[in-house]
């Protein structure tokens, strides 16, 4: 038996300030980068050929304010690329309408992420929990996706490493960092491949034609993944999916 207690909004942003520094310095670092790359690549005419409303989601959102900044800032991306595609001075006259979708898994505190929405965001709210290596939205219904320090997570623990019997045993450990054994590596490296393959399968489902895809990870160290990952984006490009 497991004993819960209540916890206010206040104690779970304390918990995540104390442990989100690095997560913000990527986002923050990567926001110009996004930002330049919304102005130049996006087509933005094309995937609001049906609609003035543009569909946002964070894969792994968390609870804290690092998922609300990602999320301004975009918006504030798509209003510039709006106005200067379609050579709209005056802000005041866009139509456009945001819907942002926060994901994370069912265990999300999503009490504490709605208690702290910002109260002068320009997008409607909305969350989606559930795994992000399985399909979340209804086909062709995403027209911007943003993931940060998320898809280094994986989907389970491979099999072989909970077997006390195994080669690949990985006592006390839940990552192959500074492991000796290269079968425990390739372990991870064989659930990192099976979980991508979920995961591009299934935003190649949801993300419109011409839509656009934010992937960040702070992590290095990638170089047994770059082969799979490669060809999985030049899969999604296949697609007609833009993606930095």
């Amino acid at each position: 038996m497991t004993a819960s207690f209540p916890m206010n909004a206040g104690d779970g942003l304390y918990s995540y300030s104390k442990n989100s520094h690095l997560q913000k310095e990527v986002i923050d670092g990567v926001k110009e980068t996004v930002r330049d790359t919304i102005i130049r690549k996006l087509d933005i005419k094309t995937i609001l050929s049906s609609s003035n409303t543009i569909h946002i989601t964070d894969l792994g959102c968390s609870v804290g304010p690092n998922t609300f900044s990602s999320m301004q800032h975009i918006v504030e991306a798509l209003k510039d690329k709006y106005l200067y595609q379609n050579q709209v001075i005056d802000s005041t006259k866009s139509i456009l309408e945001f819907q942002i979708f926060f994901n994370d898994q069912v265990t999300n505190d999503f009490n504490t992420l709605f208690q702290s929405l910002p109260v002068d965001r320009s997008y409607y709210a909305s969350g989606v929990p559930g795994s992000f290596y399985d399909r979340l939205f209804p086909s062709r219904s995403i027209h911007f996706l943003h993931s940060s320090c998320a898809i280094h997570w994986l989907s389970k623990i491979p099999k072989e490493l909970l077997d006390e019997k195994s080669p690949t045993w990985n006592k006390g450990l839940i990552h192959y960092v500074g492991a000796s054994n290269v079968e425990i590596v390739n372990a991870y490296v064989a659930q990192f491949e099976k979980d991508m393959e979920m995961f591009f399968n299934a935003r190649a489902e949801e993300i419109v034609p011409g839509g656009m895809m934010v992937l960040v990870t702070a992590f290095s160290g990638y170089g047994h993944f770059l082969g799979f990952f490669g060809s999985s984006l030049m899969d999604m490009v296949n697609e007609v999916i833009s993606i930095i």
